[in-house]
Parts: C-alpha cells; structure tokens; sequence
C-alpha cells in the first residue's frame, strides 16, 4: 500500500499519490467505474478534480455516493470573481453529489492581473473564506502551473493562509536556476506554516511533437516502466511531497505500481541520464511556452 502522510495542517493522512481526476475528463461513466477501483488496490485516499476537467467530477458522483467517507475530495475554480467562484463551488458540489469537498482551490493563478482580482474585495478568495465558513468546503488551495508560479505561490501566501499549494515538479524543470531557488523557498515556507505541497508533471516527457500520438494529456508522458519508477521516487523522496497521477490514466497503474514499490530516490546521473535517453524537455520555459 502506498504510504500516507499528513496533508497539512488539515488533519487528514494522505496517500502520497493523489489521484488526479483530470484522467476522467473525456471517459465514459463505465470506463470510470473500472478505473476507480484501482485506487482502493493501492490505498489512494484522496481525489482531485476540477470544475474545468470535462465531466470529471460527474463521473466521480457514483463512487462518492457510496464511498464520501473513505475520501478526501479536492476540487478547484477558475473564477476570480467572487460570484463567479461561489456558482463555480456549488456547480461543483451538485455535480459530484456531495454536500461540501474537504478543499477548494483556485486553479492556475499565476496572472498579476488574475491574482489582485481574485485576493480583491469581491474576489474569489473572498468567496471562498465565506463558503468556508458556511461549512461548504473544509480547506481553500491554490494551483499553477509554469515557471512564474512557485513564486506567484510565495506571494499568495502572504496575502491568504492558504491550506496547500500544488505546482510543477520534476528533475527537467528542476535545471532552471530561477525556478529551483523559487521551489525551494515554497517549500520552506510550506513547511514553517504546514501548508500541503501537491506536485503535478511528474512523469511529464516533453510537449507533443506534430505527428506524435494518441493523445491523453495535453503533454506527452514517459512511458518506459523503469523512467516512470524513477520520476516517481524523484518526487516522492522528498517526504514533504504529494504527486498528483497524469491526466492519462493508461499510466495510472504503472505510476501507483512505482508508488507502492517505494525504495530510494534516484540520483542525479540517472536522471540526467534520463533526460538523455528519453529526450525529456522542460514543458515550460518562462516565456513562449509558460502557458498550457
């Protein structure tokens, strides 16, 4: 079974491996259904989904109909505004069948513009401290992705106790100077204050070239069993972390299989090596590439 820790502050032992529902998107309802399953073989305890992740939290509905307790279910908003963040709340909370989520996160929040409106009078932060309140929702987060986000985190943290952060992590996006000393400065902030730290792209190979192909996340995943084992023990070395699964769920076995082996994490000569043999490339470069 995969190891679990505490998620925080919030009280919660997580499995270090969150289930990331984004593979739910596009699935048919009975795929999802054999999918889920998988999660109780491993021990996973805990479900992130999203209000902008296809039917995502509809296909979770069935299963947390009859299984709420055993989760602790995350989902997250793209609204700034506080109206649009509590109707994107309470869509969210239908859809999924399910009275209040243990988090709520403000997704991808990396835009300057985004940022003030969103800590604002009348912003989304706003809105969810009140649904908080309310009893709707137990924990607020905020997400991102790209190179500006460890330190746009950094910075929401002194604006609002956020409850966890979630952002790229992986040994290629690791090379860039600027980005690591900003990673680690979350980190030890997230530490001081017991914030939860989800990383996301842990298995990220490179975005897609033209011809490659089928497509189940919008970048292209490692596939090699032993790579995969290897980026996994890379993030889960370090026991501050939680890795959140791809968004292609055909991986979703091998990437719990790697979890649950456990062992060391790997050096830096193999995964320089890595990068090497698999042609991994950073999915983000601070400029043409920031945004998905």
């Amino acid at each position: 079974m995969i190891e679990r820790a505490p998620f925080g502050r919030t009280g919660h032992d997580s499995s270090r491996v969150i289930f990331g529902g984004a593979a739910l998107s596009r699935m048919r309802q009975e795929r999802a259904d054999e999918l889920l399953p998988v999660l109780d073989e491993f021990g996973v305890n805990h479900i992130d989904v999203a209000a902008s992740y296809g039917d995502a939290e509809l296909r979770v509905a069935p299963w947390l109909a009859r299984r709420r307790r055993d989760f602790f279910v995350a989902t997250k908003t793209g609204a700034r505004d506080s109206d649009g963040a509590r109707r994107s709340l309470e869509q969210s909370l239908e859809r999924m069948g399910v009275d209040s989520v243990d988090l709520v996160q403000l997704h991808n929040l990396v835009e300057p513009g985004e940022w003030e409106v969103a800590h604002g009078p009348g912003g989304a932060v706003e809105a969810l401290a009140r649904a908080r309140d309310e009893g709707l929702v137990r924990f607020i987060g905020v997400t991102g992705h790209g190179l500006r986000i460890a330190g746009m985190h950094l910075r929401s943290l002194e604006r609002f106790d956020f409850d966890s952060v979630l952002l790229p992590y992986n040994h290629a996006l690791l090379q860039d100077a600027g980005y690591r000393a900003d990673v680690e400065a979350l980190l030890a902030r997230c530490e001081e204050r017991h914030v939860a730290v989800q990383t996301i792209k842990s298995i990220a190979r490179r975005r897609w070239a033209d011809e490659e192909g089928p497509r189940f996340s919008w970048y292209e995943p490692l596939r090699d069993a032993d790579a995969i084992d290897r980026a996994v023990r890379y993030v889960l070395g370090d026991p501050q972390l939680f890795l959140n699964t791809s968004s292609d769920a055909t991986l979703l076995r091998r990437v719990l299989e790697a979890a649950d082996s456990g062992g060391p994490a790997p050096n830096v000569a193999e995964m320089d090596a890595d990068v090497e043999g698999f042609g991994v490339r950073p999915l983000f470069d601070g400029a043409d590439l920031e945004r998905i």
